[in-house]
């Protein structure tokens, strides 16, 4: 079935692939070296099961559960369009073929001039640098067209590694450690929690060799 998807996304062109986000004035369209980030509409929703239905990726998220059903992937994207998760959602996919490789989003916190990222990739694409470029897109977007926020902070589960190697490599620093709930866990984790200032972001945005 997610070949059928994938087939199904590559026979369309790329102007067809991005209507949804039309609808996202806020949320532009994210394009890099390699991805298009763009709305999750509903024929990701195969692929977005598949990818998701993964413990090695649930148990380092805190909002995804396991198993992970076509029917929650379904969920997902109605609720992003209603604007229920998050600022920004995006689909993470790939500029040749459109191949959807995981999400990334931008959410509120209660300071008005800090956000909060967070992103997953489905374990098929890790290793190859699509979530540090994915995070840099995502980052550029919102100190360009966000005056008023002055960090974005991120977390991640201490034993998440690559997680830690991501946020690093975009100019994070480490802010301190606490807890946070794990719905696919039903338990609370330990993670480590990291802030990126506009000031460092200015002085590290040629963001060249640092994938």
């Amino acid at each position: 079935m997610q070949g059928e998807l994938l087939r199904e996304g590559q026979s369309r062109s790329p102007e067809e692939r991005l209507r949804p986000e039309r609808l996202r004035t806020d949320c532009p369209v994210l394009l890099s070296e390699r991805l298009v980030l763009r709305a999750p509409h509903e024929e990701d929703i195969d692929a977005l099961a598949h990818l998701a239905n993964n413990a090695n990726v649930a148990t380092m998220v805190s909002r995804m559960p396991h198993p992970y059903t076509i029917a929650d992937a379904a969920d997902f994207v109605r609720r992003t369009k209603l604007g229920e998760i998050g600022k920004c959602v995006y689909a993470i996919t790939k500029a040749d073929n459109g191949a959807f490789l995981g999400c990334c989003g931008v959410e509120p916190t209660g300071d008005p001039n800090t956000v909060e990222i967070g992103y997953w990739l489905g374990e098929p694409h890790w290793n190859q640098g699509y979530t540090t470029e994915a995070a840099h897109a995502l980052i550029d977007m919102v100190f360009r067209t966000r005056e008023n926020v002055a960090q974005i902070d991120a977390r991640c589960r201490v034993t998440n590694v690559a997680s830690r190697r991501v946020v690093q490599k975009c100019g994070f620093q480490f802010q301190g450690s606490g807890l946070a709930a794990s719905l696919a866990l039903g338990s609370t984790v330990p993670v480590e929690w990291y802030r990126l200032d506009r000031k460092t972001w200015i002085s590290l945005r040629s963001w060249g060799g640092m994938r």
